[in-house]
């Protein structure tokens, strides 16, 4: 992974950051979910430092071999909570550091959520969980498998944005990415052929509602051949054939091969493109002792409007 996805805000640049995040949390009624907050919010987020706004939309135009930008030197407070403990953590008091987090996504698109996941908060909590270490989800501490964020789902995220509020213990853990725009090169035709097909099936989690039967079948790759979307979840995505699997197990083998680790620190926020970036974490240990790993997460979308038949009395949040 190269420097050119690292941009690092200057001081007066984290400062000027700092003071438009602090007035977003004052305004009333200081709730990240709240309509009127996120309006304001939509509209402050034009009040960023005009170089960091500028990185941003050049990432959206083209978010180059890695998929990731890495904005550091965000503001983080002085003096922090104790890290959330309880499983479905979320943000609905707008914080500074929520806050940050809003900003920067809504300069980027939409920030959306799911109603059926962590009860539609639009900032949640990505915390370790006592007694869930095993899980292959955030509330885990266990490696997580590369997937793209929702993968079942037909408007899954465009973007995802993870900012560092406080790092594990010994600021092993780390955010893998690995970018189906390196792992292409290393694919033969007739693999990308059939990943190209559609021949897989992503599991609908149960707080979705999965439906009765079995989901629908999904091609992994799509779009232009040469420089394709990546549609998988190695832990909820299966074959429908044996050649499907083989494919599969290349495409694994390739992703391994450019999966690079990113350690974020306090004050670092990672935009992962969904569309070309798979991403996962590496394993650490959590003791549960407030001092543990904390990041804020928010979901992205880039055209709002093809969501709009989930969305009630066009808000943020998906049904």
């Amino acid at each position: 992974m190269t420097e050119d996805h690292v941009f690092t805000l200057t001081q007066v640049e984290r400062d000027q950051t700092r003071a438009v995040a602090e007035a977003l949390a004052e305004v009333e009624p200081r709730l990240v979910d709240d309509r009127t907050w996120l309006d304001a919010c939509r509209g402050m987020s034009a009040e960023l430092p005009e170089r960091l706004r500028r990185r941003l939309r050049a990432f959206l135009h083209d978010p180059q071999l890695d998929g990731v930008l890495l904005v550091r030197n965000l503001p983080v407070a002085s003096t922090l909570a104790p890290t959330p403990t309880v499983y479905e953590s979320v943000e609905r008091a707008a914080t500074p550091a929520a806050g940050t987090t809003a900003l920067v996504s809504m300069q980027i698109g939409e920030v959306i959520a799911y109603r059926d996941e962590k009860s539609g908060a639009l900032v949640q909590n990505v915390v370790p969980v006592a007694g869930r270490e095993e899980q292959q989800s955030n509330a885990g501490s266990v490696p997580l498998e590369l997937h793209v964020e929702n993968a079942f789902h037909p408007h899954r995220p465009d973007m995802v944005a993870l900012f560092c509020v406080r790092p594990d213990h010994e600021g092993g853990a780390g955010l893998r990415v690995a970018s189906i725009r390196r792992a292409t090169a290393l694919l033969p035709y007739d693999v990308r052929k059939v990943l190209g097909e559609e021949r897989f099936r992503t599991e609908v989690p149960p707080s979705f509602g999965a439906p009765g039967g079995q989901a629908p079948l999904h091609a992994i790759l799509s779009g232009d051949f040469d420089d394709p979307d990546v549609r998988v979840d190695f832990h909820a995505t299966h074959p429908a054939d044996e050649q499907a699997a083989d494919a599969m197990t290349v495409l694994r083998a390739a992703l391994d091969t450019v999966t690079r680790a990113v350690h974020l620190r306090p004050g670092d926020l990672a935009v992962v493109d969904n569309r070309v970036a798979l991403h996962g974490r590496t394993r650490f240990t959590p003791r549960y002792d407030g001092e543990d790993r904390w990041l804020h997460r928010t979901f992205i979308h880039l055209d709002h409007r093809k969501s709009r038949a989930l969305r009630a009395d066009n808000g943020q949040v998906l049904s």
